[in-house]
Formats: C-alpha cells, sequence, structure tokens
C-alpha cells in the first residue's frame, strides 16, 4: 500500500526546515513517495531542493497554498497514486501518523489528523474559533469534525479525483464540508500530535487567523451552497 502514497510538501520559504523534514522522510520512512512543491519562495529551498536531489515542483511565482495543493494533488492524480497525504514542510505534521491515516482513509474517503479527538481542546481564541468552525460544519453537513483547521490530512482516489475535476479547492475546512455536503464524501478522524516549528514563521498571527476564521465561515454558511 505504500508504495501507492504520496506525500505532497507545500514549501514557502522553508530553507531552514525543509533538509531537516524532506531527509527525515528519506531517511526513515522511505515506503512513501513524496513531492515538494516549492510556491515560488524567494529564499534558498529551491536551491536546497535541487542540491540535495529532491522530487520537487517548482511554481514559478507564488500561489499560495490552495495553488500549491492542486499543483499537488493533481501530480498525485497525473501519476496514479491511490492516496494522497498534505504534509507541512515546517515539521509540525509527524510522518509516524502517516500508516494509520492511510489505514482510516482506506475505509472512508478523508482522514484528518486530530489534534482533539481524544484529548481536549485548550481555552485560547484559536480554538474557540476553531470550536465556531466545527459548529458550523455540523449545522450545514450534519458531520462532527474534533479538529476542522487540521491541515493534515489523507485523501483517497476518489476524493483526489473530485479535488482535480471539481472547481478550484483548496486544503481548507470549507472544502471538507463541501465535499461532504455536495459529493457524500466520507470523512473520519484519528488522533495525532503535532510537532513545534523549529525556525522561521507562521503566516497565522493573530490578524491572520481572525480573517482566516471570518472567511472560512462564510463560505462554510453561504459561498459553498452556491458552488
Amino acid at each position: 500500500m505504500a508504495a501507492d502514497v504520496l506525500l505532497i510538501i507545500p514549501a514557502y520559504n522553508e530553507a531552514d526546515n525543509i533538509a531537516r523534514v524532506v531527509g527525515h522522510l528519506e531517511a526513515n520512512y522511505p515506503q512513501y513517495d513524496y513531492v515538494v512543491v516549492n510556491d515560488g519562495s524567494t529564499d534558498t529551498t529551491a536551491e536546497i531542493c535541487r542540491a540535495n536531489k529532491y522530487r520537487f515542483l517548482d511554481l514559478p511565482t507564488n500561489l499560495g497554498l490552495s495553488g500549491a495543493f492542486q499543483t499537488g494533488i493533481k501530480y498525485a492524480y497525473r501519476h496514479n497514486y491511490s492516496y494522497a497525504v498534505q504534509f507541512d514542510a515546517d515539521g509540525q505534521h509527524l510522518p509516524e501518523y502517516i500508516e494509520s491515516l492511510i489505514e482510516a482513509c482506506a475505509n472512508s474517503d478523508i482522514a484528518i489528523g486530530s489534534r482533539f479527538l481524544t484529548e481536549e481542546k485548550p481555552r485560547s481564541m484559536r480554538m474557540f474559533g476553531s470550536t465556531l468552525l466545527a459548529a458550523m460544519i455540523r449545522i450545514t453537513t450534519g458531520k462532527h469534525l474534533s479538529d476542522p483547521t487540521s491541515g493534515m490530512r489523507a485523501y483517497s482516489r476518489r476524493a483526489i479525483q473530485e479535488l482535480v475535476q471539481g472547481p478550484n479547492l483548496g486544503p481548507e475546512p470549507d472544502t471538507i464540508a463541501y465535499l461532504m455536503r455536495k459529493k457524500a464524501l466520507r470523512v473520519s478522524e484519528v488522533q495525532v500530535s503535532m510537532g513545534e516549528r523549529l525556525a522561521g514563521e507562521s503566516y497565522l498571527n493573530w490578524r491572520n487567523s481572525s480573517l482566516y476564521m471570518a472567511r472560512m465561515a462564510l463560505s462554510v454558511l453561504v459561498i459553498q451552497f452556491f458552488r
């Protein structure tokens, strides 16, 4: 089964992390294929990939996470992979959970690596937004997701096809809600832990997190019904 799995690793300005993340995968998880999608980085991410002979796609301009993800999904589709796993380039996603995600995905269409399936969600403004988003998804789809904002997800061949052939869908909670409601895709969750970003900065500061949650709420409650 592992030979049919592709790890999609979007990377934007991850020069401080990419060698550690991909090197760890190559040394300890060679059973999985991977592709780094360099999203028009302005640092040396592409040069590091090229020097280490990583498998990578070099986008000439920054398309954002959705564009980089779509590039990787199309690569998985055209190379006939049975499963694709969304995997961060900053080291927060831990590869020891990939097998569990694939096993869960074999009995559903999408498997989400949840931090809160069996663990209590901490109290913070960001987690409050996650809880509200989960409630909106439940209202519109009837499905409860404990961690809708988790970016560690596995997709079956059917889900890959829907992502490639449908509208331009990004790797976001509103996409999951859309696929459940409009396409009847089955979604499962697996308890995971996340690592800490060891270098670089996340774009999700307070302002961007607030805008992100507002955009997701609008999409889940309104826009997805017109797709």
